[in-house]
């Protein structure tokens, strides 16, 4: 694989700073997902996983690092290790090294159940405030993160609030679809126990394809789009499309129960992530949060 030469000499140069300075002597691709470009990178001492992006938002790879570290930080829930991350002097381009993961080509159950253990022990450690010390990244979405002590706030101005503002400039917010969705908005507390919610870091993404066991087992997350929110949120992500078998929830609540009420809240969780979907890709996923919105607002 040829990428540009200025790339490569910048990633060469990111990892002599981090300690390897050996030439790069093999660069293999791989899948980057739907926004980067990815490679396997190999120098004589070790193996890389790098993505890049020639025209990527304003800090997007310093932020998912930062993602990293916050869980790595944890000590629960295991992480690429962050090698470093720039930029292509002189251009937009912008890349992310990380250490090189040998994957299995299916997660094992064994890998399921960990990771059901590790990320309910990683809910279980407290924060102070709801939020973030800085702005993310959901996809090439800006995420929201001003810290709020309460999670109704949170979730009402920062999650539901900035897609709804956002979905409104695109033109996919009709005057039904605005209307359920405020009147959901100026309610959540009927759903919502403030007094059971509390702070944890969270993955903040956390679906089927951003998780994978490594070949000796272990689960590994990877792009976080990580913040400290209820915990129940990062669950209802992992049901909205699939990825995790039952083992994982039973693992999870082995550890740190769910309220029995979670269910009854679940739909209300993935609604944000519905409405980022829309944001992302358009009206496709209109009829989905339409669904929600009617779940718990009467028209």
């Amino acid at each position: 694989m040829n990428i540009e030469s200025d790339l490569t000499l910048a990633i060469q140069e990111a990892l002599q700073s981090a300690g390897d300075n050996e030439a790069i002597r093999e660069i293999a691709p791989v899948g980057g997902g739907d926004i980067n470009e990815a490679a396997r990178i190999e120098t004589a001492e070790s193996r890389y996983f790098v993505k890049w992006n020639a025209h990527p938002p304003a800090k997007m790879f310093e932020y998912e690092a930062h993602g990293l570290t916050l869980i790595a930080a944890s000590k629960t829930a295991q992480v690429p290790q962050v090698i470093a991350y720039g930029t292509v002097r002189g251009k937009e381009t912008a890349f992310l090294i990380l250490e090189w993961i040998d994957r299995e080509t299916t997660a094992s159950e064994k890998a399921a159940e960990a990771l059901g253990r590790q990320l309910a022990e990683m809910h279980r450690q407290p924060h102070p405030k709801y939020g973030l010390n800085e702005n993310n990244y959901i996809g090439r979405l800006v995420q929201s993160n001003t810290p709020h002590q309460s999670w109704v706030e949170f979730y009402h101005t920062e999650r539901l609030g900035t897609q709804r503002d956002l979905a409104a400039r695109n033109g996919r917010l009709p005057a039904y679809r605005a209307r359920l969705l405020d009147s959901l908005m100026d309610n959540l507390s009927c759903w919502i126990d403030e007094d059971a919610c509390s702070p944890s870091l969270l993955h903040g993404d956390l679906w089927g394809g951003n998780w994978m066991s490594a070949t000796d087992g272990n689960p590994i997350l990877i792009d976080p789009a990580a913040y400290c929110g209820d915990r129940e949120i990062d669950l209802a992500m992992t049901t909205l499309f699939g990825g995790f078998p039952q083992r994982f929830y039973e693992a999870y609540n082995e550890v740190f129960p769910l309220q029995d009420a979670y269910k009854k809240r679940e739909p209300l969780y993935q609604l944000y992530y519905l409405l980022c979907h829309l944001n992302l890709f358009g009206e496709s996923y209109g009829g989905s949060v339409d669904s929600v919105l009617r779940r718990y607002v009467t028209s």
